[in-house]
Parts: structure tokens; sequence; C-alpha cells
């Protein structure tokens, strides 16, 4: 049986890190008392802001808080939403010395406005193309200087689509890992799925999954799931499977063991990061 006190207890001693798409997360709550005599649009009457690290961020910001140690590697603009990002990770202690700043691009932005827990809007702000060759490089270079320094005990891959993990950086992170004996977990995106090859978690949601592998159904059973994981054990040659159900909680298979944990049912008016917090928790445990 685990201990969990001792399980939560052996996190202070892991260094992890998140290479990936970061993000700003702005929130704006107001009221709604009345519609523009403008346009059909309700005016939101602005009561607080605040900022908040998003995306690949995120998973660090939740490794830290589970006591482990966090490193950051991405590439934002030079802009100043990624001087935002910089006092951010500070505040949260959070080690972002080797991601880079581009001149070339412009740091993802996303802005929410919210009125009694209701979204309004959503304002993204991004540039989703490919790193260009330089910023690949500089990058590359970095994970290594990280990899060699830090000897971190997993490295988690976190995409958005956003143009960080390219094919190039996705086969490098991966490669030089499993030479240096370095765990690694995915949380992917539809189009790198099939990167991803070698890896020892693969996490993506179940949506992601028919998606990717053509797939039509609704009723999520074990032994449906079992052949997904074999399916993509196939093409991926990875070693755990980790699925989100959404409220129907997780699959998981690793070795002869599977099976599908059950969430415990809330009320969550927003559900912004929760693969976020799984690919953190899993990837510590």
């Amino acid at each position: 049986m685990q201990n969990f006190q001792d399980l939560f207890k052996q996190f202070q001693l892991i260094r992890i890190g998140v290479i990936g798409d970061v993000m700003l997360d702005t929130y704006m709550w107001g009221s709604v008392e009345r519609i523009s005599p403008e346009a059909p649009v309700p005016v939101v009457s602005l009561q607080k802001k605040e900022y908040r690290i998003g995306g690949a961020g995120n998973v660090a910001l939740n490794v830290q808080s589970l006591a482990a140690k966090a490193f950051v590697l991405s590439v934002t603009g030079n802009d100043e939403d990624a001087n935002k990002l910089d006092s951010l990770f500070d505040v949260f202690k959070i080690n972002n010395s080797y991601s880079l700043k581009s001149k070339n691009r412009i740091t993802t932005s996303k802005t929410r406005v919210i009125s009694r827990n209701q979204h309004m809007l959503r304002l993204d702000a991004e540039i989703t193309n490919d790193l260009d060759k330089a910023d690949e490089k500089a990058l590359i270079e970095s994970v290594e200087k990280f990899i060699e320094k830090e000897k971190p005990h997993i490295v988690i891959l976190q995409d958005y689509n956003k143009g960080v993990l390219t094919e190039n950086i996705i086969k490098y992170v991966i490669g030089k890992c499993t030479k240096a004996g370095i765990l690694t977990a995915v949380d992917p995106k539809r189009k790198n799925f099939f990167e991803y090859k070698n890896v020892d978690l693969f996490k993506p949601n179940l949506k992601e999954v028919k998606e990717a592998l053509n797939l039509l159904f609704t009723d999520v059973q074990v032994s449906l799931l079992k052949n997904i994981h074999d399916e993509l054990t196939h093409l991926l040659h990875h070693k755990i499977s980790f699925i989100t159900l959404s409220d129907k909680g997780v699959f998981y298979k690793n070795n002869g063991q599977q099976m599908i944990i059950p969430s415990h049912l809330r009320n969550i008016s927003d559900v912004s990061g929760a693969g976020d917090t799984v690919i953190a928790v899993a990837a510590l445990v």
C-alpha cells in the first residue's frame, strides 16, 4: 500500500524541466448591467484584473506548488508580456533562466473577461508558426546546458501548438534524455501527436486520441482503451499511457496493469489548466 505522506515528501527532492509554450493569462472580472448602445453586446464594468502564468508555465507552477524544483524552458517574445511573466516566475521561485526571448515572436497571451462566473470573451494574441532555425538552435543549446548542469529527474514536453516544440526539438529532447537516463513525459497536441516516440509517459486526452487515430465511439471501457494503448504503443513505442477522460476520470496502462480511475464530480466554472495539473502530478509520481 502506497504511503502518500512519504510520496509527497519525496517530491521536494525532484527536479523537473518543463519545455514548451508558455503564456500569459490575463483575467478581468466585472459586472454586466446593460447592453452597449453602439452594438448588441454587454458592457462589462471592470472590477478586478489579474495576471497569471499559463501554458507550460502553469505546469511548472503546479510542480513548484507540490514542493518540487521546477525549471521552465521556452521561447517568448521580447516584449512587455514576457517581462510580466518574468516577474511572476520570480514571485513563485520558478527558474526560467534557460528560457529565451526572440525579436521574431510575440509572447502568447490570453485575456479572459468574466462576469458572474461566466466567460464573456477571450482575446488571444499569439504567433503559432514553428520557431525559426536560429531560435530553434538557441533553444536546443539551452536545453543541453540545462540537462548537463541541473541533471533533472524528468522532463515534461508541454505542447499547445504554439510553435516552440518543433519536430527537431522534440527529437533532440527525447533522445538526449533517453541517453542521459532522464524520464520524459508528454502532454501532446494534434499537430505533433506522432512525433513523441520513445517517451516514458504519454498523456493525451480522449478527444486528442480520437482525432489522432480517427476513432468514433461514445462508451468508454477498459478493454477499448487497452486496445487504444496497444495501437499507440505500436506507433510511439512509449511505456505508459495516461489518458484523461474528462468527467469519467483517467485511464492508465503500465506493463500488465490497466485501469480507469473514476473522477470525483465537482461544480467547476473554469476548467482552464486542468490538464496541466494532471501532467504535473503524474510526472512527479
